[in-house]
């Protein structure tokens, strides 16, 4: 009977000391340890789940979309909350579209409570995993963005990054007004990983729509051309900006790149990022300063010689001719690089330098799209004793295509060199017109416009490429690419760049066609190619004839 005491006693003793442990470790729990505890269990009961804003969207002119975001999920999955594997992973794999054995071994990973299953799932697949009821596997809320109109415009609108910020063109440049502004949603689960209430403790704030100048059915028109342009000749690229040289906004702007071309060694946009020597289209800005200055007029003459000795160069026509007289209208017409050089000479290099410059060369337009190049051009304490031999035609200096719009804008408009510009309004709010600045007189500019006339004229150099009851003026230009400091005998860039109708432009586009093979010349590859984008342009645009 003691011994049972004895036992019984032992017994009660542990029983009490147990629960003595029992109560310290209560105590600790609820007193030393609440508060981590309390914000474990929060976090494993309560999520705050970021909801993200639509991005706003991007369209053309009319309206027409050529980017939007849609809703999508991402599917994740919590291992621990999963009770059939197998069973899950078949369900998974057919609403996924996945191997089976793939999403077996990602919910069944062991140590993590959070797998990504899929990205930016579309909506109806999403709502049909949702349907499924499975423990464990849940839907965040996400946006993709979606592209209805394909590749149309593309290094206009530009991409984004996985993450949905812009990555290039508008939808970088305008990203803090596309992205909106986040919502932020509380969700309160069970035990089990299931949703029983969700809060939004802040809305979300979508982004703003902006709609760009850009005209959809003259864009597919101009890529159209592009393409043809790249079958035909087999060129590096070809680039074309159509634009109202009234306001400066582009209605269309497109680049053609070969396959063969390495893109992560160029620009995306060639339209403002190509440098390339203008060739023979530069003698516009030389004549228009020479005009400007009062140094010559349309009908000044000047006598051109077979060949131009000039410093340590000899100078030539594309075209083998005598002694002959021209005047600065048909120097124009027949592009003669002899006469061009003529005309510098009567500006002097310090004044050539003044109008290149004032003409924007050497600057960035400030067009409103991202990674704008400046060009090249020498500082006037740069000019060699034989600089004046080539600068006056176009060669010795780079330009980007969209430069050249600009200059050719100021001729068209009456002299007002401005921006171009590709956005319309944003948040539907109409953009202001970007502040120009006159460079020229409207004489100067409407002189320049009709001696322009000349080049689609019989003997003009674009003589091939006039439409039909438009009045129409421009201008070729062929330009030899130098490679490793000397010019290649073989690889041109073919250029035109033209306005319509003559008196009061309404349309103006230039063609730039980098190192085509066949024909080189300006106005045998780029000045068709302007042809069939204003022959097709002016009745869609409205533009009567004469």
């Amino acid at each position: 009977m003691a011994l049972i005491d004895r036992r019984i006693g032992i017994l009660f003793i542990a029983f009490v000391a147990l629960l003595g442990i029992a109560l310290a470790r209560a105590a600790y729990l609820g007193s030393v340890r609440a508060g981590s505890l309390e914000r474990d269990a929060a976090t494993q009961q309560v999520s705050n789940v970021i909801v993200p804003a639509p991005r706003g969207a991007i369209t053309d002119r009319s309206g027409a979309e050529l980017a939007i975001s849609e809703s999508a999920d991402d599917v994740v999955a919590d291992p621990y909350l999963i009770k059939n594997a197998v069973s899950a992973s078949a369900e998974l794999a057919s609403a996924l579209n996945m191997p089976q054995l793939t999403v077996l071994s990602r919910i069944t990973r062991a140590h993590t409570g959070y797998v990504l299953l899929a990205h930016l799932v579309p909506s109806a697949q999403a709502a049909a995993i949702g349907n499924l009821h499975i423990a464990g596997i849940n839907l965040v809320p996400q946006t993709r963005r979606v592209y209805p109109r394909g590749v149309e415009a593309a290094q206009v609108v530009g991409l984004v990054h996985g993450n949905g910020m812009g990555a290039s063109g508008i939808e970088y440049r305008y990203n803090n007004v596309l992205e909106g502004t986040n919502g932020l949603r509380r969700i309160v689960s069970d035990a089990i990983g299931q949703a029983i209430s969700i809060d939004d403790l802040r809305p979300t704030d979508p982004g703003k729509t902006v709609a760009l100048t850009i005209d959809s059915g003259l864009q597919q028109e101009v890529e159209r051309v592009l393409t043809r342009v790249g079958s035909i000749y087999s060129p590096k690229s070809a680039t074309a900006i159509a634009v109202d040289p009234r306001t400066g906004a582009i209605l269309a702007l497109a680049n053609w790149r070969s396959q063969a071309a390495d893109s992560s060694a160029g620009p995306d946009d060639l339209a403002i990022g190509l440098n390339y020597e203008p060739g023979s289209t530069f003698k516009a800005i030389t004549v228009a300063g020479a005009l400007q200055d009062q140094l010559v007029t349309p009908t000044t003459p000047f006598d051109i010689p077979p060949v131009l000795q000039f410093a340590d160069r000899q100078i030539h026509d594309a075209e083998s001719h005598g002694y002959e007289t021209l005047s600065v209208a048909n120097i124009l017409k027949y592009s003669s690089n002899i006469g061009a050089d003529l005309i510098g000479q009567k500006l002097g290099a310090a004044r050539f330098n003044y109008w290149v410059r004032r003409f924007g060369f050497g600057s960035p337009t400030g067009v409103d799209l991202p990674g704008e190049q400046s060009g090249i051009v020498l500082r006037l304490s740069q000019y060699s004793g034989s600089s004046m031999a080539n600068l006056p035609f176009g060669q010795g200096e780079s330009v980007t295509p969209m430069q050249m719009v600009a200059a050719y804008d100021a001729i068209a408009n009456g002299g007002i060199l401005r921006p171009p510009h590709v956005v319309q309004s944003v948040g539907g709010k109409t953009q202001p017109l970007p502040a120009g600045h006159r460079i020229i007189s409207p004489t100067t500019a409407s002189e320049l416009r009709d001696m322009l006339r000349g080049v689609f004229a019989d003997g003009g150099t674009a003589s091939g490429a006039e439409i039909p009851g438009y009045d129409m003026a421009g201008k070729t230009g062929t330009a030899n690419i130098a490679i490793d400091g000397h010019y290649s005998d073989s690889a041109y860039v073919a250029s035109f760049i033209g306005m319509v109708p003559t008196d009061h432009p309404r349309l103006l586009v230039a063609v730039v066609v980098n190192q085509p093979q066949g024909s080189i010349f300006g106005g045998s590859v780029a000045a068709p190619a302007f042809q069939q984008i204003v022959g097709w342009a002016v009745p869609y645009l409205g533009l009567p004839p004469r």
